[in-house]
């Protein structure tokens, strides 16, 4: 393993470690979802922009306005999936929330043929079926609000595979020029309508909620952002994708020894059957 290599993976391991946490800080800000996530958007956007601009690199509008629509919608996805994700934060633990988020590839596979013109071989079948019987053990012995806690898990899950569907089909635009725009558009499309849905004068954020906040905005999303970018660029697509598994861990871990919340035998089950066959999904070959 080469120095660059080693270190591109230090950085992943990082990134996802980092990941990982966010539900944590989530739940300790007493804003609503849609409000934090129009915040995370537009803070991390404007790290992102900063970051790129320190390292002497122009954002190229030409670009941009050839990928104008898919900015936009894929924008707007990530907003709602956002909204959503915080949503399970909310409603069940950050646990069970995270496990129906990494659902995501489960959806690509089933559109996949539709949106991508791939074939479903037998592989991307059995780990459709296996993660969907893992939802259903996930959420056997859920109730009242902490199975709309799983819907709202799984339906993030959904618009993240929606945006991981749009980015597949951007050209000759980087990785921070897209992530950029689609931060800034994350935020500004959420904003109408928590200032239609809320009223920001009675929102009470402490000093301590107001640091969460901003490491939310600038750790989790900005500079976690442009790690995990820097990483992947140099990294082969299956070290990443297994790599990436840290993020769900590090969340079912601090669900269980840090927040104290309960997952069961049915939820242990649910999430290896869930990242179990999402993680097969992704790696090469049918065997």
């Amino acid at each position: 393993m080469t120095g660059e290599s080693a270190r591109a993976k230090r950085e992943l391991i990082f990134s996802m470690t980092l990941f990982g946490t966010i539900g944590l800080f989530v739940r300790g800000i007493g804003l609503p979802s849609s409000a934090i996530a129009m915040i995370r958007g537009l803070l991390g956007a404007a790290f992102l922009l900063i970051y790129t601009r320190l390292r002497v690199e122009k954002l190229s509008r030409e670009a941009m306005r050839r990928n104008a629509l898919l900015l936009a919608a894929s924008g707007a996805a990530i907003g709602v999936n956002w909204i959503l994700l915080f949503e399970a934060y909310r409603y069940t633990t950050v646990a069970t929330a995270t496990v129906c988020y990494y659902l995501a590839p489960v959806f690509l596979i089933l559109t996949s043929p539709l949106t991508l013109g791939e074939k479903l071989t037998r592989k991307k079948i059995l780990c459709v079926l296996l993660a969907l019987v893992g939802t259903v053990f996930i959420s056997g012995g859920a109730e009242g609000a902490s199975l709309l806690g799983v819907v709202c898990g799984a339906g993030a899950a959904a618009f993240y595979a929606t945006v991981m569907t749009l980015n597949k089909k951007f050209r000759d635009i980087s990785a921070y020029e897209r992530t950029v725009v689609q931060l800034a558009v994350a935020g500004i499309v959420v904003a109408p309508y928590v200032f239609l849905t809320e009223d920001p004068a009675r929102w009470s954020v402490g000093a301590w909620q107001l640091v969460l906040l901003l490491i939310v905005g600038f750790m989790h999303t900005g500079y976690t952002y442009a790690l995990f970018f820097g990483a992947v660029s140099r990294l082969e697509t299956q070290t990443v994708a297994i790599y990436s598994y840290l993020d769900p861990l590090v969340a079912v871990l601090l669900s269980a020894l840090v927040l104290r919340e309960p997952m069961g035998l049915g939820g242990i089950v649910g999430a290896v059957l869930v990242l179990g066959s999402t993680l097969w999904s992704e790696l090469g070959g049918e065997k």
